[in-house]
């Protein structure tokens, strides 16, 4: 998409955000706008974690920072929130409202990604922002019921925009009164082009992509559950897996997993394990996210943006209901409602004694259900959408500014 040159005056612009996929967003967005209007100055701050996806583009950051044991995602559970406050999360949020107060004389824009947080956060700068409401979505519930301390700060006069995850929601939102309210596309699937990754795949063999998460140790507990399904459908089919990991990931932590799980592992990223005279192979990869994405045929997923990346192009999802703190059955449960048909979820708590034969059962008739598997290409368009949302919201804040 070619857009026409915007000049704007020089401004600064402070993007605020709560988690790990709101920080991506953010970062999607902008830098796009950079682009639209290279003469802004862009800040950010992150309110949840260390703020890593602005930290590899070079943004500057303001505020305290810290990661959390929930990650931010205490609401899936009230010991996640006990966790949390123990851990200084009151604290955290006091020193982050005077660091913003102090600090909001030098910006004159806010673009605020997330939920109720970062929106309250830019309503206090008393600086004109723009709301992208990332982690909610009509979905849910079939009717978004929003917050009142959120309500309130959108129907400020100071609010500009208030833009969608998805259409419906922006919809449901003009049918309540927030006229608003509009949906000018989801960025998260901009990140998504393949690199050309050697996977060393065999293209008449189904690959299955497994998506443990990022945030540790549960990603490393989530992927110890996932093995044990990639035995379970090795008895059933001849398939090939792989996994793309965080940086964060260790060689070390790999080889424990092979060691208490009765793996062998092989350098790099190599699990193996025979049995009956069959060897099961598992591959990691560390950059290979969407090459891995792109190019499977189906995902065990127990992640959040992940998994919405993968609904969006078009791949089946089987979920594991996790230990937390992220993803447990509730998470995955909410995830089914959001993302439709794409997605299923196998069981309702790990500790299910048939839930990894039953997840393989499950992987073996989706495989052999074509009309499912075109289905969920019409439901990722529908729901996540397609590329290009970073571009048309970067236009759209660039044109408020």
């Amino acid at each position: 998409m070619v857009y026409k040159k915007t000049i704007i005056p020089k401004k600064q612009v402070l993007f605020i955000s709560n988690g790990t996929g709101e920080d991506l967003n953010a970062s999607l967005i902008l830098q796009s706008l950079i682009k639209i209007a290279p003469k802004t100055n862009i800040v950010a701050m992150a309110l949840v974690g260390s703020g890593n996806a602005y930290q590899r583009l070079g943004i500057s950051l303001i505020g305290p920072r810290q990661t959390l044991p929930s990650g931010g995602i205490f609401y899936t559970h009230f010991l996640n929130l006990v966790k949390d406050i123990s851990s200084g999360l009151v604290g955290l949020t006091l020193r982050q409202i005077k660091s913003l107060l102090n600090y909001r004389q030098h910006c004159s824009f806010c673009v605020a990604v997330g939920d109720v947080f970062p929106v309250v956060m830019a309503y206090l700068t008393n600086r004109p922002f723009v709301a992208f409401l990332v982690s909610t979505s009509s979905y849910y519930e079939g009717r978004l019921r929003l917050p009142k301390l959120t309500l309130w700060c959108l129907q400020s006069h100071r609010c500009l925009a208030v833009f969608t995850r998805d259409a419906f929601t922006a919809e449901d939102l003009q049918q309540q009164g927030m006229t608003k309210a509009t949906f000018a596309g989801y960025p998260i699937l901009d990140v998504l082009s393949p690199t050309d990754n050697n996977l060393n795949l065999n293209p008449k063999i189904p690959t299955i992509a497994l998506l443990p998460g990022s945030r540790l140790p549960e990603a490393l507990h989530n992927l110890t559950l996932q093995l044990k399904v990639c035995e379970a459908i090795s008895e059933l089919e001849i398939v090939q897996f792989r996994v793309p990991l965080v940086s964060d990931v260790m060689e070390k932590d790999l080889k424990t997993i092979a060691k208490n799980q009765g793996w062998q592992y092989q350098s790099p990223g190599i699990f193996s394990k025979t049995k009956q005279d069959k060897t099961i192979i598992v591959e990691c990869y560390w950059n290979a996210f969407a090459d891995i994405l792109q190019r499977c045929d189906l995902v065990l997923g127990m992640a959040g943006t992940a998994v919405e990346q993968a609904v969006g192009l078009g791949k089946p999802i089987v979920q594991l209901p996790g230990y937390g703190p992220q993803f447990t059955y509730s998470f995955a449960d909410a995830q089914m409602r959001l993302l439709g048909i794409s997605v299923k979820t196998v069981g309702t708590t790990p500790n299910n004694p048939t839930l990894f034969t039953d997840a393989a059962h499950t992987i073996q008739s989706i495989l052999k259900n074509p009309q499912y598997l075109e289905a969920c290409l019409e439901n990722g368009r529908r729901r996540v959408g397609q590329k290009g949302g970073s571009d048309s919201l970067a236009y759209a804040i660039a044109q408020l500014l």
